[in-house]
């Protein structure tokens, strides 16, 4: 087992090692876990810890825990692949092209529609929170690549809240989470920060203009050449 992360709980840091272990892959699906004694001992924890981590992961529906049936993985439909924890689990090793593509399709989902409501209902200080991120991507474009990352996923958050929907709001922690690693597949490819950075500022006028339907189909537009892009990369896996 790897070495539990410092800084967290121990049950925190079980979960976190744990779960990484199951979302990547490293125990067949439908299969036993290893007892609470064995547990115990590979982690170096105590029972108690071993069974808040084992609730932890029953509540994010990774495992599911049985008197005489142990502990069970669930078959991955089962997951909450909304969690971020899991989300970042199956992204940190070596993300797919096919998880970052249902990714970008849930994003061409969710996003055009935000932008739209953006146009539509966004306060003045919503919008001057979507163009600070504009001009902070700007002045990272020949900059750090780091603050540039940062900077889009603000803007793509920002745009969540400037859509006055409770529900795409939540959807916050889901898309930071995500924007944070398919971004940087995406941005290599593409291989022009001024572009990414001119791309972004259309949907901007777009929403400030209060055009909603320009803002929508600019919004689509932008996922869409990202998903173009990963599905070209699924391709040439296959050749």
């Amino acid at each position: 087992m790897a070495v539990l992360e410092r800084n967290l709980s121990l049950s925190q840091r079980m979960t976190q090692e744990l779960g990484r272990s199951i979302v990547c892959g490293e125990f067949n699906a439908n299969e036993s876990l290893p007892s609470e004694a064995v547990l115990c001992e590979s982690f170096g924890v105590s029972r108690t810890a071993v069974r808040e981590a084992v609730k932890m992961l029953s509540a994010k529906g990774l495992i599911s825990s049985r008197q005489r049936q142990g502990i069970r993985i669930l078959p991955e439909e089962e997951w909450n692949i909304l969690d971020s924890d899991l989300l970042r689990w199956s992204l940190e090793s070596n993300p797919s092209m096919r998880v970052l593509k249902e990714f970008l399709q849930m994003r061409i989902a969710i996003e055009p529609a935000a932008a739209a409501l953006a146009a539509q209902n966004a306060r003045p200080e919503r919008l001057a929170t979507i163009r600070e991120a504009l001009e902070r991507m700007d002045q990272a474009k020949s900059g750090s690549p780091e603050q540039a990352l940062e900077a889009d996923i603000d803007f793509h958050i920002s745009i969540l809240y400037a859509s006055e929907n409770r529900f795409f709001i939540r959807m916050r922690d889901f898309t930071r989470t995500a924007l944070n690693v398919s971004i940087r597949h995406t941005n290599v490819i593409k291989s022009n920060p001024g572009g990414v950075v001119h791309d972004h500022s259309l949907v901007y006028d777009a929403i400030a203009e209060g055009d909603a339907e320009l803002a929508k189909q600019r919004m689509f537009l932008l996922i869409d050449e990202a998903l173009t892009f990963i599905e070209q990369e699924l391709e040439k896996s296959v050749n």
